[in-house]
């Protein structure tokens, strides 16, 4: 079992829990940076109309690139949810093309088969830095150019930029998830490449300002969300592997 860098905390009461404010990933500091220097020159000419919208720009921008931290659950039958947001469609469906056969370097195949998909839609309120499903070895990191369809489309699967991360258990079990850049996300930024070796609920990566993550589960595991429940990437669990079963919620 992989156990992450930090403070253990379990269901016995064992740890410390404190609200603190959520650090800001590096990646979004040079934005906001540039949004407050410039309201600070707006500021200094006099052009509080200019001024007062550029300060809510930079609080804007630091909370879009905020970064909680999270405590992840160290079940190894848990496959944790990548993302934060909406469920958006809980599909059976066949795995990507790019993922169906060897690629001759001895990474796993998913096959043709179809497999339960879980779409993760994430607003640009939500946390945007996406997290590994599982512990193990990246094998496959494919990035795929294309539209920018709203990521609440199915056809978005297919159609926008993506980028699919495939990674395999010491046991072999290989679970798979996709970002998916949306209408106004223009860029996945990677973390990881091929060969890294996670723990589940490191970080892998973010997609700027608004998309989608797909997470394909293993042949025989059912989801254990259901549609329209909210996720939080790092700490829901999405499935149990090997367990299938109907769960129903109802929305009020």
């Amino acid at each position: 079992m992989h156990v992450m860098p930090g403070e253990l905390l379990d269901n016995k009461g064992r740890g410390e829990a404190a609200w603190r404010w959520p650090a800001i990933h590096p990646e979004g500091r040079k934005f906001a940076l540039i949004a407050a220097a410039v309201c600070v020159v707006t500021a200094f000419l006099a052009w509080e109309t200019v001024a007062w919208p550029l300060a809510v720009l930079t609080l804007c921008i630091l909370a879009f690139f905020r970064d909680p931290e999270r405590v992840v659950p160290q079940d190894p039958a848990c496959v944790i949810a990548p993302a934060d947001g909406l469920v958006s469609l809980i599909q059976q469906v066949p795995p990507p093309r790019e993922l169906q056969l060897a690629d001759g370097t001895g990474a796993p195949a998913l096959g043709s088969e179809p497999v339960t998909r879980i779409s993760i839609f994430m607003s640009v309120f939500d946390v945007h830095i996406n997290r590994a499903p599982i512990s193990g070895t990246i094998r496959r990191v494919i990035y795929l150019p294309g539209k920018f369809l709203n990521a609440d489309l199915d056809k978005a699967s297919e159609e926008n930029e993506r980028q699919h991360i495939l990674i395999e258990r010491s046991d072999g079990v290989a679970i798979a998830f996709t970002q998916i850049a949306g209408l106004v996300a223009r860029r996945i930024v990677p973390f990881v490449k091929t060969g890294d070796t996670m723990a589940v609920g490191q970080r892998v990566g973010l997609i700027r300002f608004g998309s989608r993550v797909d997470v394909y589960l293993p042949q025989g595991t059912d989801a254990k969300v259901v549609l329209g429940q909210k996720v939080v990437a790092g700490e829901t669990v999405l499935a149990e592997l090997g367990k299938q079963q109907l769960i129903e919620g109802i929305a009020q």
